[in-house]
């Protein structure tokens, strides 16, 4: 049986599963991203985690891995030939679609963080047979990824869907972007730490209606103007907040998506859990073999 070697990059930790073509993530591995190492010893922590299970679904599942698919924080260029995240101070224009392909032996494929799980929500979770849709990753970072007309969106270079660099307080905390009061300045893990002294893991109750009401706030304005009718949101924080977190995000889309098309756009918890990012991971390399084998313009919402 072909498997994926799905990859999933995050600012605090590093994740890589086995997937197969149904989207069961048949073996998975997490280890936590070490910050005081330099760009290549970075590399080389999951590099060790990536040829770990390939071997294990050669040895241990009996499956032959066909391809990498790599769901990471941005920015990043096409098929993550670099990336940069903004939470991986190390990495900045780091080469890691050549660095995998060194590493594995197999062709990688890539996109955002965000953007994957978008891919595997459609195909597999919140947003089965939905067409226009947004997920959310609300983690140590915020990113986003839009579904339009059953198509993901990529934009000029890639990066279509940072939601996490909407304004939502004009007058707020500078943001690692450069700019000034992005949800992910007011409503990350690593903004809340920073503005509470407390790890996102230990909220008060006022921090997770906040943080719902930011992100509620972001997301209507999307669905305002995108025309979207659902938004499903995944990462630690969301997920960690719970019932508190969506209910504060949903309050607010009900104040601010009036617009007749709008007003009865939901924001949901992601349906994959924990297992999100790994499986749209390997949707983004499924979906990149199939293009390459038949030229065939695989749609982005549903299966790749």
């Amino acid at each position: 049986m072909d498997v994926a070697i799905g990859i999933d990059i995050g600012g605090t930790k590093f994740s890589v599963g086995v997937v197969d073509r149904q989207g069961q993530l048949l073996d998975r591995e997490t280890i936590a991203v070490n910050h005081s190492l330099s760009a290549e010893d970075l590399f080389a922590d999951l590099g060790h985690v990536v040829r770990r299970q390939i071997s294990r679904a050669s040895d241990h599942h009996k499956c032959t891995p066909v391809v990498v698919g790599v769901g990471s924080a941005g920015p990043i260029t096409h098929n993550v030939a670099s990336v940069s995240p903004l939470n991986i101070r190390a990495w900045v224009d780091f080469q890691l679609q050549h660095k995998l392909i060194e590493v594995s032996g197999l062709p990688v494929f890539g996109d955002g963080d965000a953007k994957a799980l978008a891919l595997g929500e459609g195909w597999l979770g919140a947003a089965k047979g939905c067409n226009n849709f947004m997920a959310m990753v609300v983690s140590t970072g915020v990113g986003g990824g839009i579904v339009l007309n059953g198509e993901l969106l990529s934009g000029a270079t890639g990066n279509a869907g940072h939601v996490g660099h909407i304004v939502v307080e004009p007058n707020g905390r500078r943001c690692s972007c450069g700019g000034q009061g992005c949800l992910e300045a007011e409503a990350s893990g690593l903004a809340i730490e920073a503005i509470t002294g407390r790890s996102p893991t230990e909220p008060t109750y006022e921090i997770m209606q906040r943080t719902g009401r930011l992100v509620g706030q972001a997301a209507a304005s999307i669905c305002n103007f995108l025309d979207l009718e659902l938004v499903v949101v995944g990462g630690g924080v969301a997920l960690g907040f719970g019932a508190t977190f969506f209910a504060s995000a949903q309050e607010k889309m009900d104040e601010l998506c009036r617009l007749d098309f709008s007003r009865k756009a939901r924001i949901i918890p992601v349906a994959l859990g924990s297992e999100g990012g790994l499986i749209g991971a390997a949707a983004v390399g499924w979906r990149g073999l199939n293009r390459q084998i038949d030229g065939r313009d695989v749609p982005a919402g549903p299966a790749p």
